[in-house]
């Protein structure tokens, strides 16, 4: 099995940095990460092909909330340790509810980073943002603190909460066997190799999903321009 080696784990640090800099949407930025990816570590692109291609044909994510559907309430800890409520948040306003892999995740930290460029924008419709890992709260805290995120960043260990909203998936061994330099076990505290589908929710003020992003394929995410949008929507609504 063919694994990553030093010197293009560092060619795609520089992909990473790269892409994160770049000029364009989210969509463009993590495009071109994948594309860099799939040239430096093609065994990994695709067996995540397969690992999509799989999850797509049994319905991955499928079944989590719709729009109109009520998002089921959660209480998690921060990256502090303080208990952290659905409802304590949707009472401010129109929530975006963000599902994400890991502090390890390059595709996450685009992601994130792109969120955190488009904060002023959506405090100005009245809207708030929470992120749900399943790492250790040790590593909610990095990612909180490397991504600059000014909002609360929940664990949900052992995917507690993404199993109840149906995205959470098992690796598989081949990923696992990719994966190897990751030490995912540690960043979660067990060894089930469980992730969940990087999911986005926007909330309204009654806990009722109005828009969603659900792809099974991680290397996806909602545009930035689309969230914003929804919570514009939301907050006309409220």
């Amino acid at each position: 099995m063919t694994q990553l080696s030093p010197a293009n784990a560092e060619r795609l640090r520089e992909a990473f940095l790269s892409c994160r800099d770049m000029e364009g949407s989210l969509g463009e930025r993590l495009s071109a990460y994948a594309a860099a990816s799939r040239e430096v570590f093609p065994a990994y692109s695709e067996a995540v092909d397969r690992l999509v291609v799989r999850l797509r044909e049994n319905g991955g994510g499928e079944n989590a909330p719709k729009p109109g559907e009520a998002l089921p309430p959660f209480l998690l800890p921060d990256e502090t340790g303080a208990l952290i409520s659905l409802q304590a948040l949707i009472a401010r306003g129109p929530l975006i509810v963000m599902f994400y892999r890991g502090h390890w995740c390059p595709y996450c930290r685009l992601n994130v980073s792109a969120v955190v460029r488009a904060q002023d924008r959506i405090e100005a419709l009245g809207g708030r943002i929470v992120a749900i890992m399943p790492e250790t709260q040790k590593y909610a805290a990095q990612f909180k603190s490397e991504s600059g995120a000014p909002f609360p960043v929940l664990t949900d260990l052992d995917n507690g909460y993404a199993l109840s909203l149906n995205l959470a998936i098992w690796l598989g061994t081949e990923i696992r066997q990719l994966l190897s330099n990751v030490d995912i076990s540690g960043f979660h505290g067990n060894d089930a190799w469980v992730l969940p589908i990087p999911a986005t929710f926007e909330v309204d003020r009654d806990g009722l999903v109005q828009a969603r992003f659900v792809d099974p394929d991680f290397r996806e995410r909602m545009e930035i321009d689309d969230l914003v949008a929804a919570v514009r929507s939301a907050a006309v609504g409220s």
